[in-house]
């Protein structure tokens, strides 16, 4: 391991948007149905879902993952019942708020893509920062029920590679880039800068010295 945050430690697996990841996830041996991470087909349980899904980000970023399961569906204006319907048991949630994390800071490599390779690939790393800092304790505690192999982290590592090695190669083929460098090696930087005990804001100075060092400087003669 090589990160500090368990969904980018190594990757191997097919690129994410060739199979979909949202429906193959729970891992933990107690579980033995997905269904669960699957979002409902009808309008209103899907805005059920969707809403519980909201107030459990909004909840376990303030109170930490370990907020009752009551102040969620208070939040979020639904029955206790609804939303354990949805959600079975705590694990459950954890998995699928986790999933829908990663799955949007994957779909932001695409939504950048339209600007300069340079611009798309630093805001994606600047974000991506911010998404690993405020996801440790998630993922610490989905770590005390399955382990870093588990599906869930294995397709999170493989979506972010795509994602962030797609703006990354872009940038190289820009000559933006200097082209010794590979994603790999990205993300163990910006995986040891989200383990810094500091806040947020502290983070990003030592990002910016990071990209400083991306940048392709010519060969001085």
């Amino acid at each position: 391991m090589f990160w500090s945050v368990p969904p980018v430690t190594i990757w191997s697996l097919p690129p994410f948007y060739k199979y979909r990841v949202e429906i193959r996830l729970m891992s933990s041996p107690d579980i033995t149905t997905d269904s669960h991470l699957r979002r409902p087909q009808r309008a209103d349980a899907r805005r059920n879902y969707e809403k519980v899904l909201a107030a459990a980000r909004e909840v376990f970023a303030e109170e930490g993952t370990s907020a009752p399961l009551d102040d969620i569906a208070r939040r979020a204006d639904v029955g206790i019942a609804t939303l354990y319907r949805h959600f079975p048991t705590r694990q459950h949630l954890l998995e699928a708020v986790y999933v829908g994390e990663f799955e949007a800071i994957s779909r932001r490599a695409d939504e950048l893509a339209s600007l300069p390779p340079w611009d798309a690939l630093e805001q994606w790393l600047r974000e991506y920062l911010a998404y690993a800092a405020t996801k440790k304790a998630l993922a610490q505690e989905m770590l005390t029920y399955i382990d870093l192999d588990a599906e869930v982290f294995r397709a999170s590592r493989s979506a972010l590679q795509n994602a962030g090695g797609m703006l990354l190669k872009r940038a190289q083929d820009a000559g933006e880039v200097r082209p010794d460098t590979t994603f790999m090696d990205v993300g163990r930087l910006v995986g040891s800068i989200a383990g810094i005990r500091c806040a947020e804001s502290e983070l990003e100075p030592v990002l910016g010295i990071v990209l400083d060092g991306l940048r392709y400087q010519p060969p001085r003669g």
